[in-house]
């Protein structure tokens, strides 16, 4: 393996964007028969947007030029709390790499280049969404489930 990360830029929106309907599919146990046209248009949209703006920062892996994996992190401001006082947040999305090459530690270095780069702007509250299959790796990492945190499903 001749592994490269580099950070993503516009040249590889396409990339991101059919790794995020991948992420989609796998997340919510669709099937490629799924129309997601809907999410392709919306996807590119946000990253044209999100890079260009710096609110999202992505990083895509090649082995031997191949694209093989990719990983992003949002970035989004709340208002400012006790435990988080610059009201920064960043959001871990879009992890995925290429089901020959897993469990080869190309996620986790992923991870910490995203981490690396939250820090660097000092983000320190992450939080992701997970799929089963992937939440040992996070749970090794040191993510956590949220105790204090509610979601209104449907009202």
């Amino acid at each position: 393996m001749e592994l490269v990360y580099k950070k993503a830029s516009f040249n590889d929106i396409d990339l991101l964007v059919e790794t995020r309907l991948e992420v989609l599919r796998a997340i919510n146990r669709l099937n490629a028969a799924v129309d997601l046209k809907f999410f392709k248009d919306q996807s590119r949209a946000y990253f044209e947007k999100a890079l260009k703006e710096d609110s999202h920062v992505a990083y895509v892996v090649f082995d031997n030029g191949q694209f093989i994996g990719s990983g992003g992190i949002s970035f989004y401001q709340i208002l400012p709390s006790y435990y988080n006082q610059s009201g920064m947040w960043g959001c871990i999305m879009n992890m995925y790499t290429h089901p020959a090459y897993r469990r080869r530690g190309i996620a986790n270095h992923t991870l910490d280049m995203l981490v690396e780069t939250a820090h660097s702007r000092n983000v320190t509250n992450i939080t992701l969404e997970t799929t089963q299959e992937s939440r040992v790796l996070y749970e090794k990492y040191g993510f956590r489930d949220l105790d204090n945190e509610m979601q209104l499903v449907e009202r």
